[in-house]
């Protein structure tokens, strides 16, 4: 399952290093390359809202063969892909069918006894996290000798055998929901109305991707720029600096299991807010740019990790639509992080990707300390602040809801 989780994610990065040779190719500016990754992250976040809650719903083994199946023809598309339309269009397909790696990861959590599945799931995780950042690798090395088409060639034949490899290994595991579609997909909504950890640990795996989205959406153009000069292959080597984050998932696994959530959390995020102070400093110097890249993986990682540990003991019946809701919301803030990204970069460069990043860094933190056990008491007794707090976390996400409606109409027109 970990292997099978690290290749099915790895095909929503391999684009992330080759954004400049793509560029280039298809005549394309940085800010319309990089909604390649943005097209990516928003295909996956559909795929979170109506593919995964099918887990609760269908046969386990017959569907995630049936998605990695189908994620192979769309990767083919993208290989083919004469124009920046089909390009966009083979990458939102990617996105939206490689959601095999989170049918797998609350199939890993039923399939594993309650005192160990914190454990578990860092383990399976420990794929995903490899998988995404050896990705940048991978493609980096095999554009480096076929051009970057090749990684798309190489991804499609890389599914099919892992869609027959699963075939043989998966047990059939028949999920019991008992609901109709749309029923599922209205409970799935449901359970962030009713389960307030869901909420928090939601709203916190939103900071905490957006804040990686937005390094390595733009850490192509850093390297790739006058600074460094790096070729597709250098900069897909950086992927290995943050590997480091499957080490975090392992501990981050183990500390849930002990109950240590809220001390792993805040370590996490003070380190992801730390990490940002050295990526500006990276800007010249390759060792503070390594060293930041480590630490804001690990911390990513520890904050990720934390969160499905804490939700997948909510409701046994219902793992695969909690992960759909965590899920949808977690990779809603890939999409507004490397959105974003491409806009700071054109205007303010690096200094203002860092500045970016650091700011929702500090929000991860506030959100992370309000989530404490003693805080959430304390806040119990604030009848008055709740009310204050209520009306602008409604103004914010109307502002966040008017944001995506217009870049889903940018990405249209």
């Amino acid at each position: 399952m970990s292997v099978a989780v690290g290749l099915c994610v790895a095909s929503n990065y391999y684009a992330q290093p080759l954004l400049d040779t793509i560029a280039a190719d298809l005549g394309l500016s940085a800010t319309s390359a990089a909604l390649v990754v943005t097209v990516a992250q928003v295909g996956y976040a559909l795929g979170l809202v109506f593919l995964l809650p099918l887990g609760d719903l269908l046969e386990r083994r017959r569907l995630v063969c049936g998605l990695t199946l189908a994620t192979a023809c769309s990767l083919a598309l993208t290989a083919v892909a004469p124009s920046a339309p089909l390009l966009l269009m083979g990458t939102a397909l990617t996105g939206l069918l490689s959601v095999t790696a989170q049918v797998l990861v609350p199939f890993a959590a039923d399939l594993a006894a309650p005192h160990r599945r914190g454990q578990i799931v860092g383990t399976v995780m420990s794929g995903l996290v490899l998988g995404m950042l050896l990705a940048r690798t991978a493609s980096g090395a095999l554009a480096a000798v076929g051009g970057w088409r090749t990684v798309y060639w190489a991804a499609t034949a890389a599914m099919l055998v892992l869609t027959v490899a699963l075939r043989r290994a998966l047990p059939q595991f028949q999920a019991s929901a008992g609901l109709r579609y749309t029923r599922l997909l209205r409970s799935t909504a449901r359970l962030l109305v009713e389960e307030p950890v869901l909420r928090a640990r939601a709203a916190l795996g939103l900071l905490a991707f957006a804040c990686f989205s937005a390094l390595w959406t733009s850490l192509a153009f850093l390297l790739s720029g006058p600074d460094y000069g790096w070729s597709d292959g250098e900069i897909g080597l950086l992927g290995l600096a943050g590997a480091a984050g499957a080490v975090a998932a392992q501990l981050a696994g183990r500390l849930a299991d002990r109950g240590r959530t809220t001390l792993t959390t805040m370590t996490a995020a003070i380190l992801l807010l730390g990490s940002w102070g050295l990526l500006a400093l990276g800007a010249h110097h390759l060792a503070a740019l390594i060293v930041g890249i480590v630490l804001l993986d690990l911390a990513h990682q520890g904050v990720h990790i934390t969160n499905q540990s804490l939700i997948y003991a909510l409701r046994p019946e219902a793992r695969g639509r909690i992960t759909s809701a965590y899920m949808t919301c977690y990779f809603a803030g890939g999409a507004i992080g490397s959105a974003l990204v491409g806009v700071v970069h054109a205007h303010a460069g690096w200094t203002g990707v860092c500045l970016l990043g650091a700011g929702l860094s500090l929000l991860l933190c506030l959100a992370g300390a309000a989530d404490a056990p003693s805080v959430r008491n304390w806040w119990r007794r604030q009848s008055r602040l709740q009310d204050l707090w209520t009306m602008a976390s409604a103004s914010v996400l109307g502002v966040a809801v008017l944001a995506l409606i217009g870049l889903a109409i940018r990405l249209v027109t």
